[in-house]
């Protein structure tokens, strides 16, 4: 199979199916297997098969869990097809297979339309840069279900398109406006940017992205097999219509366009006479299809003969005679109109080779990297290695000198009893220690530059690594020797010797070398390809443990397999020794837990209830935040127990909008601040790419709109000069930026003190003197809210001016002190004083002294690693106090919930809404059916079965997709006692309070984490009364 290292890569397409769950991926990939596998699968049974789905769990859930590639040959040229999930709790896979693709079939299903999935598909392909191309499916569902006329079918078909247009044009114009306003906000870098730094397609941003003229819009029934482009169309009747040519007819096919019978021309909706006249693609293309549908299924020969004879079709009289429909039908249409001509043609054409698709993608996939002046005058040869392999990557260069790079975007597990036990020329394969029931981990990856060879060596460079570094990244590189390639056959491999530049493969051997992602590379001075950015974070914690405990060693083993096996699960050991899963979702976690028994642990498991993650806060939004601004603020004290540090900590709401920015920007903000990307994964953020111009620029520009939007809701009713003010204030705070927390990348802030308002030296009662520890407004100066001249005055003047006045020795410690308060702030915000969950959306002003010490100085130095704890702790305690006394508030995440159920199931729908308190956003009905869509938000901790009593309550009939989609502030009080006189007359004594689900929620997290909870046996009690009646 040496064909896969030589073939030009300008005759290979790759590309990856993504579409909304059950919307027919895995049905068309059958079709297109059965039509261009080599016989992979039998055209009978194209459809039923669901050859990708090769997973039992799969199988019986009839939903696809994994991304599986494989390889089709059409027309001379070599497809790599990549079928993927379209259910949320697997949108790693999804992630997975648009890395390694160059385009996206998006399939829309033509009854249900554009759903939620729809959405995070077609922006996952224009973040990845990938060419999209759309597939209307279901198209039978049309006639045999909605009963619509072609002119009905022709509106509704219309409308879905406009819809994806629309929703792709928003992600093309938000890209452009983005780079547009960083140029503008930097205008000295607007002359140094690369062309490759723009969004693809600017210049044709007032363009459709999907028309059906073009040819990358495919009208589909993958379940009959029968597809079609315009085109089929426009060539067969120019042969009928010799006075339209073929391009004539392809522009009138789509759109206002009528054919005038007298005249044989195409004019517009007036050069026609009748009132009553169609459009060309309900006329020449619905028409004939609603007749053949009409004619079987009415069982009407006349009309199946007229559309038989009028196409020139061959079908045999054997399959005519059939008394089932659907297999008439199906013998009919998949002659007719070849579902995997139409889409194979498609990709083809309207995608791009990886030569013109990696000079586009290598801005996404390699950023250019900025190196200090000082490293890149020491490394300048490695720097000149790194940018000629990212030449090579963006050429797709597969000559003998040329390096070989190669991304592997998952490992996925293989039982060592599938591999083939033979090679390319009929050799053993030595699979070293196998064992039948062990599982061999292989590389999902593909190559990008060169000719990868079995048996080759080459480096495995982790996210983190950098070659100017030098020894300093040994930790983050290893070289290793590959054992064997293979290509993708579905579950089958087929073991090849050699893979060029463009390819999708299979690698074994790098099971212990790789952990979920890597780039490899056959030379060290190789920038690492960028991280995948996933739609949603892991939020389904579970504490797994084994019924038997002497199995716990088996358990650990086999969480550690599961964690490299799946790209999105997360395993961690909490602090109490619980072994903590982290899923997506219910399925995603039952598949998780399927996985461990069956495969990897091997043992029988107990899984605890969901550990639903809050966070905690104060009150205030909206006007109320506006107004806690203009009244002062208390400060909470704290002093060490030496006397020796006093704290002042002051704590402030963060407006929504601000919040929202400062969590969508993490990893961004990570890689500004210390140069590197966040501890946690990249989500997907819409409004940001990376590769859009000046990040800092851009994130600086949306923190500041963030502000500007939060006040123009209160425009009307505050007046101009108190909203300037407040702008102001705010735009003050965001210049005083010290570190946020937690994890140094969290929604909240800690600032530095006002100068103004605060003295340098300082005079307590007993006569010692103190300074104020003051830090650099870091954070502001990376943004560049703050000039980093201006920091460092600010910061020399801090340094110098106490000196004047204070001992040397006080002045060395309080700036040695600063990373002491930066602790103290992190372990504050990462674990608040309701529950010990993180903080959310707070502002902290902390202003530390530190006084002058009489004892002997011997005394002091062995005190000193004591102090700096004492002052950690002083803090963290401080910060904790302040947000207890300002009203603390708990925070929920919520699901995005959208939910499909027919009319008479909707009240049974609504109940289960309200018992898992939910709100409900809007219901609408899908137009031409009996069916409901509803939007509503659902609190996370309520999530926990909701699906399948939705389903029990309806009898099957209602599904739900729930998408992480935000955080917010429960409003009780979870320490709520009736203080004042209008609240002790409407509660008394608090007997007659509802339940406090915020109090319930606390206690809830305290007693799982092991927390003190304050409960009462008896919280009310009255005299016992008996059912005795006793006269």
């Amino acid at each position: 199979m040496a064909a896969a290292a030589t073939a030009d890569p300008r005759r290979v397409r790759n590309t990856c199916i993504l579409a909304h769950v059950d919307h027919g991926k895995t049905t068309l990939a059958d079709h297109l297997v059965a039509s261009c596998g080599d016989g992979l699968v039998h055209p009978r049974l194209a459809g039923r098969l669901r050859f990708m789905d090769y997973l039992d769990e799969e199988q019986r859930r009839a939903i696809t869990m994994k991304s599986a590639a494989v390889v089709l040959h059409h027309a001379g040229h070599r497809v790599n097809l990549i079928d993927s999930p379209g259910h949320i709790d697997f949108c790693s896979e999804v992630s997975s297979a648009a890395r390694l693709s160059d385009s996206a079939l998006v399939l829309v299903d033509a009854v249900e339309g554009v759903h939620i999935q729809t959405h995070a598909a077609l922006r996952q392909a224009f973040l990845e840069r990938l060419r999209p191309c759309l597939v209307l499916n279901k198209l039978d569902r049309l006639i045999s279900e909605l009963h619509l006329t072609p002119a009905e079918a022709y509106t509704r078909l219309h409308r879905i398109i406009c819809e994806v247009n629309s929703i792709y044009s928003a992600l093309r114009s938000h890209s452009y406006f983005s780079l547009l306003s960083s140029i503008e906000d930097q205008p000295s870098s607007a002359s140094s940017s690369s062309p490759d730094e723009l969004p693809e397609e600017v210049d044709e941003d007032e363009e459709d992205a999907f028309q059906p003229q073009k040819g990358n819009v495919v009208f589909a029934c993958a379940l009959d097999g029968w597809g079609f482009r315009i085109h089929q169309f426009a060539e067969f009747y120019a042969a009928k219509l010799p006075s339209i040519n073929a391009n004539a007819l392809l522009k009138g096919l789509w759109g206002p366009r009528y054919f005038n019978k007298k005249k044989k021309m195409i004019v517009g909706k007036k050069g026609m006479e009748g009132g009553d006249a169609q459009p060309m693609f309900v006329e020449f293309v619905l028409k004939p299809l609603w007749q053949a549908y009409q004619g079987v299924l009415s069982e009407n020969g006349e009309l199946v003969k007229k559309v038989i004879t009028n196409f020139n079709l061959h079908v045999p009289q054997r399959e005519l005679q059939n008394k089932d429909p659907k297999v008439v039908l199906q013998a009919v249409m998949s002659r007719w109109l070849p579902l995997a001509d139409a889409v194979m043609t498609m990709v083809v054409e309207c995608t791009p080779d990886p030569v013109a698709a990696q000079g586009v993608r290598v801005a996404r996939l390699m950023p250019k990297r900025e190196v200090v002046s000082e490293d890149a005058a020491s490394c300048r040869e490695v720097v000149e290695d790194a940018e000629r392999v990212r030449s090579c990557v963006e050429a797709c260069d597969m000559s003998e000198d040329a390096p070989v790079v190669v991304y592997v975007s998952k490992m996925f597990a293989v039982p060592y009893k599938m591999l083939p036990f033979k090679g390319v020329d009929g050799e053993l394969l030595n699979h070293q220690g196998a064992n039948e029931s062990e599982e061999c981990f292989m590389a999902f990856a593909r190559v990008f530059c060169g000719v990868l060879r079995a048996g080759q060596k080459v480096f495995v460079l982790s996210p983190l690594y950098d070659p100017t570094k030098g020894e300093a990244m040994q930790k983050h590189v290893q070289e290793v020797e590959l054992q064997y390639l293979y290509e993708m056959l579905g579950q089958g491999l087929r073991p090849v010797s050699s893979v060029g530049a463009g390819n999708v493969v299979a690698i074994q051997g790098l099971g212990h070398h790789i952990l979920k992602s890597a780039t490899l590379s056959s030379t060290k001075n190789c920038w690492p390809f960028s991280s995948m950015m996933f739609q949603v974070s892991p939020m389904l914690k579970v504490a797994i443990e084994p019924s038997n405990p002497a199995d716990l060693g088996a358990l650990v083993k086999g969480l550690k397999l599961l964690n490299r096996a799946d790209p999105f699960v997360e395993y961690t050991v909490s602090h109490r020794g619980e072994h903590v899963l982290a899923a997506a979702g219910e399925i995603h976690l039952e598949r998780c837990k399927k996985d461990l028994e069956e495969r990897f642990a091997k043992v029988k498991l107990v899984v605890s209830d969901p550990l639903v993650s809050f966070k905690e806060t104060i009150e205030g939004d909206g006007l109320a935040l506006m107004e806690s601004l203009k009244a002062p603020q208390e400060f909470v004290e704290r002093t060490t127990p030496n006397g020796r540090c006093t704290v002042r900590v002051q704590v402030l709401r963060l407006p929504n909008a601000l919040i929202k920015v400062l969590e969508e920007s993490e990893q961004l903000l990570g890689q500004i601040i210390e140069g590197k990307t966040s501890k946690r994964n990249g989500v997907l953020d819409p409004h940001l790419s990376q590769d859009d111009g000046d990040s800092a620029a851009t994130l600086r520009q949306r923190l500041i709109s963030a502000i500007d939007s939060e006040l123009e809701a209160f425009s009307e009713q505050v007046d101009k000069e108190k909203i300037e003010r407040y702008r102001n204030t705010w735009l003050g705070y965001l210049r005083r930026i010290w570190s946020l927390g937690p994890w140094q990348v969290g929604p909240n802030l800690l600032l530095l003190p006002d100068v103004k308002s605060s003295d340098s030296v300082i005079t307590t009662q007993d006569g010692r003197q103190g300074i104020l520890v003051r830090g650099r407004s870091h954070v502001s100066e990376r943004l560049g809210f703050v000039c980093g001249s201006d920091a460092e005055a600010n910061n020399d003047l801090d340094d110098n001016e106490p000196s004047a006045h204070t001992h040397e020795s006080l002045h060395l410690e309080s700036v040695a002190l600063r990373n002491c308060i930066l602790s103290g702030f992190q372990l504050a915000t990462n674990a608040g004083p309701l529950c010990d969950e993180p903080m959310w959306g707070l502002v902290f002003v902390v202003e530390p002294y530190v006084y002058s010490d009489h004892s002997d100085v011997a005394n002091h130095s062995e005190q000193y690693n004591i102090f700096s704890g004492q002052v950690i702790t002083a803090v963290k305690e401080a910060c904790r106090e302040a947000v207890l006394q300002n009203k603390p508030r708990l925070v929920e995440a919520m699901y995005f919930c959208e939910l499909t159920t027919p009319t008479e199931q909707l009240g049974a729908t609504y109940a289960v809404l309200s018992r898992k308190r939910a709100r409900v956003l809007k219901e609408e009905m899908q137009e031409g059916t009996s069916l409901f869509t509803v939007h509503a938000y659902l609190p996370v901790a309520e999530s926990v079965g909701f699906s399948n009593e939705l389903r029990s309550v309806t009898a099957g009939a209602a599904s739900a997709l729930l998408v992480l989609s935000h955080w917010e502030a429960i409003a009780e009080d979870p320490f709520f006692i009736p203080k004042t006189q209008e609240e002790i007359e409407e509660f008394g004594d608090g007997s007659s309070i509802g339940p406090n689900l915020a109090k319930k929620l606390m206690n809830t997290v305290r007693r799982r984490k092991g927390l003190h909870v304050e409960e009462k046996v008896v919280e009310h009690g009255t005299k016992q009364r008996t059912l005795a009646k006793k006269v």
